[in-house]
């Protein structure tokens, strides 16, 4: 008798459980408009495809990743931006939709970055609509992805932290919305930190080649950052900036990623890519020297210089910064053997230049070949597409190579 009521208590206890989850969730995703994808009663409940982790080089040594800057989606029907009279009449956020879509079965990457203004607010009168529209095709690619914010992401109906819990739920998304600020100082007042500045700063790791040495350790890092808004500095309106406390954040992790090593007898020098959206102001400094690719445009940047550059110096293994907001820009520049690198604006509702095609860029990390098996990233190199008859590849480009900078 004794084992039965346990065994009914048990059965209770987990069925109040279930029940608290369920509507914790519904609370959850009621808050940020996702409830239409939740449905009770006789129809099985929504639940998120993950995709298959961790993030992993294939067992030819790549790894390859899809920039998707300035997608400026609307509402699915927004009209076009800065395209030929030949081409307005039957253009669309649906042509931003079938490049990407183009891009995807063209490249087939491994993992796909979203770099900011993914949806243009003003435009977007419901957010969380206009954003399972714009990641649409990585959903249903099945594919690893994670996204930023941008600028405008937030101009319509859900604010910056609603957004990044959004994304972070959306099928095989493995976006974050923020890391603990445990343990971590301000530098400039030597205050514990309390709260990571932003929404959606977050770091992933590529681990090695299925069955080799360092198939168990993680041989290349992404780091993802919140860039801001707009905001009033000093009673003047600019663009937001990354703060100290995320640089400190970003310093705390790659001192631990430094350390880690390996199951052999020598540590891991282990390489960083790093994703945000607005530009930081040395970029300006590259209309002065040679660069690959086009430099179009102002660079739109925030009056507040952080030491973002500085910070990426100091840590060492920082080896390419991918970058959007600048529409017209696509180039990549190295400032202090750092490649910064614009995605330009895949979207077709976002500014652009008539006659110049959207565009896409494609990362691309090898590792080097042991003596036994895959080793170490050897290797990183970018190129992009155009969005025109051939899907043409241009400006392919070495950004880092091992070998070559030692």
């Amino acid at each position: 008798m004794d084992s039965q009521n346990t065994t009914t208590e048990k059965n209770w206890k987990h069925s109040l459980l279930y029940l608290i989850f369920i509507i914790s969730i519904l609370h959850l995703t009621n808050q940020t408009n996702f409830s239409r994808k939740l449905i009770l009663g006789n129809e099985t409940v929504r639940i998120k495809k993950n995709p298959e982790l961790p993030l992993r080089f294939r067992s030819d040594g790549t790894f390859k990743i899809l920039q998707v800057a300035d997608m400026h989606y609307g509402n699915g029907i927004t009209r076009c931006r800065d395209v030929l009279a030949s081409e307005f009449e039957f253009c669309s956020d649906l042509n931003t939709t079938q490049f990407l879509k183009r891009v995807i079965e063209d490249e087939s990457p491994d993992f796909l970055a979203f770099t900011g203004d993914n949806i243009f607010g003003s435009s977007s009168p419901d957010a969380a609509e206009s954003m399972f529209k714009a990641f649409g095709p990585a959903m249903e690619s099945g594919l690893p992805w994670a996204a930023i914010l941008g600028n405008h992401d937030q101009e319509s109906t859900l604010n910056r932290e609603e957004l990044m819990t959004l994304i972070s739920l959306m099928d095989y998304s493995v976006s974050q919305i923020n890391p603990s600020a445990d343990s971590l100082t301000d530098s400039a007042t030597g205050r514990m930190i309390s709260k990571i500045d932003g929404f959606g700063n977050y770091n992933l790791r590529v681990y090695g080649a299925p069955g080799s040495m360092l198939a168990n350790n993680s041989v290349l890092n992404l780091f993802f950052l919140d860039s801001g808004d707009r905001v009033v500095y000093q009673g003047i309106r600019t663009y937001g900036w990354i703060k100290d406390s995320q640089l400190q954040w970003l310093r705390h992790v790659s001192r631990e990623l430094q350390g880690q090593e390996t199951d052999a007898t020598y540590p891991i020098k282990t390489p960083a890519l790093a994703f945000f959206h607005i530009p930081i102001p040395e970029i300006r400094q590259l209309f002065y020297k040679e660069i690959i690719g086009k430099f179009q445009e102002g660079v739109a940047c925030s009056r507040v210089n952080s030491a973002v550059l500085q910070t990426f110096v100091s840590m060492g293994d920082v080896k390419a910064v991918f970058i959007g907001h600048d529409h017209t820009n696509d180039f990549c520049g190295k400032l202090d053997e750092i490649w910064f690198c614009y995605g330009s604006g895949i979207g077709y509702h976002g500014y652009g230049k008539a006659g110049w095609p959207r565009r896409a860029r494609i990362i691309q990390a090898e590792l080097q070949k042991g003596k036994k098996s895959w080793t170490n990233v050897q290797r990183i190199m970018t190129w992009k597409r155009l969005d025109d008859e051939k899907m043409s590849k241009i400006d392919e480009q070495v950004l880092w190579d091992r070998l070559l900078s030692r």
